[in-house]
């Protein structure tokens, strides 16, 4: 597909560009909805592959493949009245819409496809989960990583409830920098120290060999510093109050 259209251009619309055009070579048209009209505007003067549209619809009269990118409570008002040809594949990208709600929304003949983009797309290294399974889909989604499609709805909520926890990571990261600092060490040492500490560990998940019970048992040793802080911070009762926000985020999805 060589038109590509993004209606919302916020931090996952910006990620998209940036994967499909940065150092690309012969890389997609794509058309951009006046929608974060300053970050359009800063994509469209970056890379020359990059063009504005005057409105959604001629994103959508542009593109084989139109990604909708918009919060969940915007969505109505953005896709309302909008025309989408059969032959344009529309990818949403908008957490907890479902395929009946949009279909509802663009109306009949256009394929639909559910898809949870992260923003390493933007290093062409994310594996985006999709549903229904769709080949242009998936081959689109091979400019940017790979593409990992579920049997049903039901599990690609599943999924899109996990990415729920991204920034929770983020803020751990960051309360053990801090704590760090609270401790003598410069704020910037210790963030570069755990920055380095768990991009490392990141990396091991690429062993696919090991699972993630079998990672964590390796990298802890008997009465050991790594076995003393799991045991005690991250107990039954923790991991419990986890599953339980989970639930409660998978029936909002539902």
């Amino acid at each position: 597909m060589q038109h590509i259209g993004i209606i919302g251009v916020g931090e996952i619309g910006r990620a998209v560009v940036d994967g499909l055009s940065d150092g690309v070579e012969n890389p997609p048209r794509v058309h951009l909805s006046p929608r974060g009209a300053r970050a359009a505007a800063e994509l469209a003067g970056r890379y020359a592959n990059v063009g504005v549209c005057a409105s959604n619809q001629e994103v959508a009269d542009r593109s084989d493949l139109v990604i909708v990118a918009v919060r969940r409570p915007d969505a109505h008002d953005v896709l309302a009245g909008l025309r989408v040809d059969e032959r344009t594949v529309v990818v949403s990208v908008v957490a907890g819409l479902s395929l009946a709600d949009l279909r509802r929304a663009v109306g009949p003949g256009a394929p639909l496809v559910r898809a949870i983009p992260l923003p390493s797309v933007r290093e062409r290294r994310c594996v985006t989960v999709t549903y229904p399974s769709h080949p242009a889909v998936d081959a689109f989604l091979a400019r940017l990583g790979e593409a990992l499609p579920v049997a049903d709805e039901a599990a690609f909520n599943v999924m899109s409830a996990l990415t729920g926890t991204l920034t929770t990571h983020y803020a751990f990261l960051a309360t053990l920098a801090t704590w760090a600092a609270g401790h003598g060490l410069a704020h910037e040492e210790a963030e570069r120290y755990v920055r380095g500490l768990f991009g490392a560990a990141g990396r091991s998940l690429a062993d696919e060999s090991r699972s993630l019970h079998r990672l964590a048992a390796d990298h802890e040793t008997p009465n050991g510093l790594n076995e003393r802080v799991r045991t005690t911070w991250f107990d039954p009762a923790n991991a419990e109050t986890l599953a339980k926000v989970l639930d409660a985020v998978l029936a909002d999805l539902g």
